[in-house]
């Protein structure tokens, strides 16, 4: 018997087990497919909300605490595995904002260095974008981190200790209870029904996260729904960003090695992952528009992810009501890596009976939410 359960081995789950191995506690990680292979892998690893003053103050809570600890965490995980996150502070120039006051009254608010840009500081920065940007916002200290690698970090930071377990290719099937406790969960294992028994079950399971909540009797349910977003990946010849580049909803991240992820599309079609022609066409077309030299780079990959729509996009964290023992830490929507250090903190914090930093009250699963409208 472990004291954690642990459903859902992405970049909550990994980081919810580390803080809890931190604190002497044994876990056991299982997740339906492979290991980080889902939204975390998926999404393009900018540690800031999109436009993050159109945000609720939920959310921008969580997204400040966890921007003011991954420049530590990801120094930690390379010192500690060998494996680089690829943690870079290369800023985000969103062109052609309709609310620049509102940004920058927001910014002035909570302290963050916001600037706003005309059409020589905007070329200055990056003069390969197509010509006509009149107009933009500047925030220098945003970052971005190679999420894959990231996860690899985490991934193996967990399994250096000797009180961790992962289980792949392992689904979580039902609650197991004796009287009216719940002491563990039988899964799906490669096709044979085991159980595991734990002291306490979180769920970090994502997108499926609200359906595995529905499916267990007595549990109030959480609004969480699959949101698919496609991306594609070019190879260039030369560096062509220095930056982030966010322009109508759609972004361009440059990595070191002559990558750039463009991103992403918002999709309601339920748990279908399916790369589509017509995404593709629409990420190409909109990233020539905005980098005209990527009309002679090469695609090499599409993909698509799932991420955990919940209203507002501001995620359930805390204890499941109608189960004394079973949390949640999911529904983060576009920001599930953004949030997840803090996330993580704040969950652990609440199940260990410690102050958090964060009011948990927004984000408590035992109240309905108002909003019907999913994302941000």
């Amino acid at each position: 018997m472990v004291d954690f359960l642990i459903v859902g081995a992405g970049v909550s789950g990994l980081l919810v087990a580390r803080e809890l191995l931190a604190e002497g506690a044994s876990v056991c990680l299982i997740d339906r497919g492979q290991s980080g292979k889902e939204a975390s892998w998926a999404g393009g690893g900018i540690v800031s909300p999109l436009y993050p003053w159109r945000y609720s103050d939920a959310v921008t809570a969580l997204a400040s605490q966890a921007q003011s600890v991954y420049p530590e965490l990801t120094a930690q995980l390379r010192a500690e595995t060998g494996i680089d996150p690829e943690y870079r502070a290369c800023g985000l120039l969103m062109l052609e904002t309709h609310d620049r006051q509102q940004a920058l009254d927001w910014s002035q608010r909570h302290n963050r260095d916001t600037t706003a840009w005309g059409e020589k500081e905007i070329y200055a920065r990056e003069s390969g974008l197509a010509p006509g940007s009149r107009h933009a916002m500047w925030m220098p200290s945003v970052a971005n981190v190679r999420n894959p690698r990231l996860l690899q970090a985490l991934r193996a930071s967990v399994l250096g200790s000797s009180t961790a377990e992962l289980r792949e290719h392992c689904e979580f099937v039902s609650l197991v209870r004796e009287g009216g406790t719940v002491i563990g969960a039988q899964v799906n294992n490669a096709g044979q029904l085991q159980q595991f028994n734990a002291g306490r079950i979180i769920v970090t399971a994502g997108a499926w996260a609200g359906r595995l909540i529905a499916a267990i009797p007595s549990a109030h349910p959480v609004q969480i729904e699959p949101v698919k977003g496609e991306m594609l990946l070019y190879r260039t010849a030369r560096p062509l960003l220095r930056s982030i580049v966010l322009s109508a909803g759609r972004y361009l991240i440059p990595r070191e090695d002559n990558l750039i992820l463009v991103g992403s599309t918002l999709e309601y079609c339920g748990f279908d992952k399916t790369s589509t022609k017509s995404a593709r066409l629409s990420l190409s077309d909109g990233a020539v528009r905005l980098l005209p030299a990527l009309q002679e780079a090469k695609v090499v990959a599409q993909w698509a992810g799932l991420r955990p729509g919940s209203p507002g996009g501001v995620p359930f964290i805390g204890k499941i009501r109608g189960l004394d023992n079973v949390y949640i830490n999911a529904g983060h929507f576009r920001n599930g890596l953004v949030l997840a250090p803090a996330s993580a903190r704040l969950l652990v914090d609440i199940i260990l009976g410690r102050k958090p930093d964060i009011d948990p009250s927004p984000y408590d699963p035992a109240v309905s939410r108002q909003s019907a409208s999913f994302g941000s």
